[in-house]
Parts: structure tokens; sequence; C-alpha cells
């Protein structure tokens, strides 16, 4: 079973071109976006899910994001739940909440689960401007647990010029999973310049998984790129960890996938890294 992570469909309701603190991303994606553009969907919704039938990938991870307090920009819950529901059991929801919304933000959390049908949270650090292990993160989490949903949540580099770099330290992360050791949690992209303290955290807490999404696949073998480590312990101590998105369209689809493949995994762990993984993580047995 093949799973994709890490995908925003080519429909207005995800469309991010509003989100000026993301320009940075532009200017770094811009050769792969561009691929995608030339050679794959685009923005062309029936393209798009004929790419994903070609692939033969059996789920799709799309999330939604709340960033109202910070960049006045939101991915709305309703409108991933109305696209997961039109689409059918393909595509799998995630809520997003704004920390700095106190009760509300949970309040939205627990509707969009109980309501709107969607199966886990995404939180962007850099984008509400809190380290991981901010306390007005803490809520969330905790409510996670309650809720029994995973988390995604972004963790090492990002490119936007109007946040910090450290609000993705993964350091950040063993501390707050100190506190809540039952978080499931998948981060990403991998940690990058951090990547080493990044298994270290995930060695140590077993719920820890890393999402290997916005990264082209071909640098974790690649020498000097920083995530040779990666390649090495996610095929041992974190082999049933390692969590494959395409994070399209900022990469392309079958370019991720074929690179994937590449890097020359045993079947087993290959299997697990595109699909397996995420399978158990997202409780999809």
């Amino acid at each position: 079973m093949l799973i994709d992570y890490s995908s925003r469909p080519p429909v207005a309701a995800f469309d991010q071109s509003a989100a000026a603190h993301l320009g940075g991303y532009r200017r770094v994606y811009a050769s792969s976006e561009t691929a995608v553009r030339q050679g794959e969907a685009a923005g062309d919704l029936g393209a798009y899910l004929a790419d994903y039938d070609a692939a033969g990938i059996a789920h799709v991870v799309v999330k939604a994001r709340d960033l109202e307090t910070t960049f006045g920009f939101r991915i709305a819950n309703e409108a991933v739940a109305e696209f997961c529901a039109a689409q059918g059991s393909r595509f799998i929801g995630f809520a997003g909440a704004d920390p700095h919304k106190g009760i509300t933000a949970l309040r939205d959390l627990e509707v969009a689960v109980h309501e709107l049908d969607l199966r886990g949270l995404n939180l962007q650090g850099f984008e509400h401007r809190l380290a991981i292990d901010d306390a007005r993160m803490y809520p969330l989490y905790a409510k996670c647990i309650e809720l029994d949903i995973p988390l995604n949540l972004h963790c090492g580099l990002n490119f936007s010029a109007a946040s910090l770099m450290e609000y993705g330290r993964p350091a950040a992360l063993d501390r707050v999973m100190a506190h809540f050791p039952e978080l499931r949690v998948c981060v990403g992209p991998p940690g990058f310049p951090w990547v080493e303290e990044l298994i270290a955290v995930a060695w140590r807490h077993p719920n820890v998984h890393i999402g290997i999404a916005a990264v082209r696949p071909k640098y974790l073998a690649a020498e000097g790129s920083g995530y040779g480590a990666l390649l090495r312990y996610g095929q041992t101590v974190l082999r049933d960890r390692i969590i494959w998105g395409s994070a399209w369209p900022m990469l392309p689809l079958k370019r991720t996938l074929d690179e994937v493949r590449a890097l020359g995994l045993p079947p087993e762990i290959e299997a697990a890294w595109l699909g397996g993984n995420a399978r158990r993580f997202l409780r999809l047995d």
C-alpha cells in the first residue's frame, strides 16, 4: 500500500498564493514547481487525481492550516473536510489550529474531529512564530492525546524570512515528548540542518516519526548533503518510523517516488517508508 503523507490539491481552498510569508519557498522550489507545472497536473484536479491513480497511491494526506493571528492566512478545516468527503476514502484530512487562539483553538479541533471527520492536527511552528516547546502549543498537544489523533509538526529549516529558523529546532521536541510521551507525532521536513539531532530525538522517543516530505529523496544518498545519517538510521533503529510524502506541488509526485526507489533500500524497508509506516501511524489497519 502506497501512502502520500503530504499533498496540496489543485483546488481554490488549498491555494497559498495569498500567503506572502511563504515567498521564500517559491524561490527555493522554483525549478521543481516549474517541473510540476510542465509535466504533471498543475491546476487540473482531474489530472491530479489521474496521476495518483497511475502511481497506485491508496491514500493521500491533505492538511488545513490556521495562521490567522500571525499571517492572516487560513486553509479552513471545513474546506479540507469537504474535499475529503467529495473524493472518498483515498483522502485523509488533518485539521489546522491556531495556538494563539487559546480555548477557541481547542474547540475548533474538537469540532474538526467529531463533526468534520478530520483525522489529525497540522501545526507549523514557524508559521505561528512559536517554538515546538512553547507553552502555548501544549494545550493542543494534550488535546491530540485526548482525541487519540496524530500530530503533524514542522521541524527543521524553513524559508520564511518573516519567521525564525530556531522555531523548528528538534531539541525542543525532546522536551515536548518528555512531557507528552503518548503524543503520536510525525515531524518534517527531516530536521535539516539538525538531522542527527532529530534522529537522536526519534531514537529516544518511540512515538516520534520522521516525514521525508519537501526534500528530494536522492539527497539522502548524496555525499555531503547532511542527510546521510537519516538513510543509515532509517534502515535500522528508525526503519519503522520513516514516512514518505511528495509535498506536491512543491515536488513532482513521480520523481519523488522514483528517487525513493532508487535509494537501493531492502524491499521490506522501501515498502515501510512508502506506506507501511504511514498506515500504522494513521491507524488505517
